[in-house]
């Protein structure tokens, strides 16, 4: 036995769920910038900084991948409008308590007006609009299609019975969303302050200033 004791440097592991949690978020970035066709488990695992074995070994193939990324988004999604919904509720019933007291009640904003800060607050998330793009498009997948289409339809759901909206605002919700998607996967960020028409998209679309959220947002020069 050696007389020089070797200092021991214990080395911090990151948990199992944080690290997948981890790879999930990557994964969101690359296959949203990459498309589904385009990405392998290998562009996910260099932006995770682990190894392709380790993704293949957690995940499996990449459509199994792509399917846990689809299911997150759809959660974030799901988790992000109910906390909305809710925090409506509460401003609503605050402002009553108020008005009948005869004070005046904070400016609580529309249902509407929340859900879509909310939407766009999710762009912080790198990706999420696109991936659940990229999963509307592989409609005819014989395995990715029916998975995309039951998380449309729950989404669908939730706005209209969580937010009590009728057909035609539930319509129009989805329709703007659909529009900030586009917006979001074209890039068109790098256009803002130098096109008009792209201004004018932005702040028909966006229920908040450009500077709110232009951080977040990806540019065409960008690799994710």
């Amino acid at each position: 036995m050696s007389s020089v004791e070797t200092e021991q440097i214990p080395r911090t592991r990151m948990p199992a769920a944080e690290r997948r949690e981890l790879i999930l978020s990557e994964a969101t970035a690359v296959f949203a910038a990459n498309g589904y066709g385009g990405t392998t488990t290998d562009l996910v695992a260099q932006a995770s900084g682990v190894s392709q074995p380790y993704v293949v070994r957690m995940f499996g193939t990449k459509e199994k991948l792509f399917l846990e990324v689809l299911a997150r988004a759809e959660r974030l999604l799901a988790e992000t409008f109910l906390g909305a919904i809710e925090e409506a509720r509460r401003a609503e019933a605050a402002d009553t308590v108020a008005s009948r007291a005869g004070a005046v009640g904070a400016e609580p904003g529309s249902l509407h007006e929340r859900l879509g800060m909310a939407y766009v607050g999710l762009i912080a998330e790198r990706g999420l609009h696109q991936v659940l793009a990229q999963a509307f498009l592989l409609g005819g997948d014989p395995v990715i299609g029916p998975e995309a289409r039951a998380c449309f339809l729950r989404t669908w759901q939730l706005i209209r019975d969580k937010a009590r909206f009728d057909e035609h605002e539930t319509k129009q919700f989805f329709a703007n969303g659909m529009l900030i998607n586009t917006l979001v996967a074209l890039r068109l960020a790098g256009g803002h302050g130098e096109n008009p028409e792209v201004d004018a998209m932005f702040a028909v679309a966006f229920p908040c200033s450009f500077e709110t959220y232009a951080s977040h947002l990806p540019t065409a020069d960008e690799p994710y």
